[in-house]
C-alpha cells in the first residue's frame, strides 16, 4: 500500500515512518483492495498527550478516517489503526450481499 506521510512543524524520523508503514501494511490483511493511505503528524501545544495522528485510507467507493491523540506517535498509530481495522470491518460487511 502506497503511505503518504506529512508531518507538521518538524521532521519525522525514518524509523518513525518505518513504523507506521509496518503498521498500515497489517491492515492489508483485513482488506486488500486498499489504494493508499495518507498521514498527518502534529503536535500540540498543550498537556502530555500532545502527539497527533490522523490517517485518511482510501478503500473502494469510500474513505475511511481515524484521528487520536496520545503521549507519543506510536501509541496514537496503535490506536488510529485498530479504529481503522474497525471501519474496515464494517466497510466489508456493507459491501457483503445479504
Amino acid at each position: 500500500m502506497k503511505v503518504q506521510v506529512q508531518s507538521v512543524h518538524f521532521d519525522a524520523d525514518t524509523k518513525l515512518i518505518d513504523f507506521i508503514q509496518k503498521k498500515l501494511d497489517k491492515l492489508d490483511t483485513f482488506y486488500d483492495r486498499t489504494i493508499d493511505a495518507e498521514v498527518i503528524l502534529k503536535v500540540n501545544n498543550e498537556g502530555i498527550e500532545n502527539k497527533t495522528v490522523e490517517i485518511k485510507l482510501n478503500v473502494p467507493g469510500e474513505q475511511l478516517f481515524a484521528q487520536k491523540t496520545n503521549g507519543s506517535f506510536e501509541a496514537a498509530t496503535d490506536h488510529c489503526t485498530e479504529a481503522l481495522r474497525r471501519q474496515i470491518k464494517k466497510h466489508k460487511e456493507k459491501m457483503l450481499p445479504h
